[in-house]
């Protein structure tokens, strides 16, 4: 499942869903078989679903319809018969982004293969993805972000989807990124943790092993925090749990895990690495000079 191997990506858009905050154009990229469309499925429940919390439940009625495919305001724009989507079938789908949605709270566009959007079509959908109405939503599969034209590009959030092998290998090599961090916060000093993240930002991470690398640092915290309340936690983080737990308070293992649930969040926005990771570095050290 897609989840399983994007499962960073997939909990930071529940917490986006949960704030209101998902952003009506997406563009989700990644090779053949990486979930794009399980993703676009995931999106559009989120965006429609009428649960107060936990967005998408997976059992309101909109979430039921939009997983069964029968959804009137989700739709899926495809054509079979032709290898580019006709210009008057763009337009008229333009037209009824005006007409608001029949029964759910958005009105979903899923546009499943990019490839049928040439320029002319993408230019004629430009306008209604930058000033159509608030409700109505836009999602962009595609293989390569390439294949949408820049002008639609820099009005989307582009969501990276990696095959399974990529993301096992991704995740396995954060976490042992993470393991280092924790290293790092066991010493104490504001020099080797600033050293650190710093050497981070000239490894050249991408915003997607940013993401994996904030999460595994949270998780190893976490860990840590259950030992400190005598409770065991994942196995994978160990021994390094259990030397942040002699090391560091409640209180700052805490404080650090919140700090990166929002660091984790603020992944998703168009902020850089390396700005990311110096602000990381100068509010752990902020927190740990509060030692209690």
């Amino acid at each position: 499942m897609a989840e399983q191997k994007n499962k960073a990506l997939y909990d930071r858009l529940r917490a986006a869903a949960d704030r209101g905050a998902l952003h009506h154009a997406l563009l989700l990229t990644g090779p053949k078989g990486s979930g794009k469309g399980e993703l676009a499925r995931f999106i559009a429940a989120a965006m429609e679903c009428t649960a107060p919390a936990g967005k998408p439940c997976g059992t309101c009625p909109a979430c039921r319809k939009v997983f069964s495919g029968i959804h009137p305001d989700v739709i899926a724009v495809r054509d079979e018969g032709h290898k580019t989507l006709p210009v008057d079938t763009v337009r008229a789908l333009c037209a009824d982004a005006y007409i608001r949605p029949n029964e759910g709270q958005r009105k979903i566009y899923i546009f499943e293969d990019c490839g049928q959007l040439d320029s002319r079509c993408q230019d004629i959908l430009l306008k209604t993805v930058e000033e159509g109405p608030r409700y109505a939503a836009f999602l962009f599969l595609s293989e390569n972000a390439a294949a949408i034209l820049p002008t639609i590009r820099s009005r989307c959030v582009e969501l990276k989807l990696r095959a399974a092998d990529e993301t096992e290998e991704a995740n396995s090599a954060m976490t042992d990124r993470a393991l280092e961090l924790g290293d790092c916060l066991c010493q104490l000093r504001e020099d080797v943790l600033v050293s650190y993240l710093c050497s981070l930002e000239g490894a050249k991470l991408t915003r997607a092993d940013l993401t994996a690398f904030l999460s595994a640092s949270r998780d190893l915290c976490a860990a840590a925090l259950l030992r400190r309340y005598g409770q065991k936690g994942p196995e994978i983080y160990g021994e390094m749990a259990e030397m942040l737990a002699k090391k560091l308070t409640k209180e700052q293992l805490i404080g650090i895990i919140d700090m990166l649930e929002i660091y984790c969040r603020e992944s998703d926005y168009n902020v850089g690495v390396g700005h990311m990771l110096g602000g990381l570095a100068a509010e752990i050290s902020a927190l740990l000079a509060r030692r209690a």
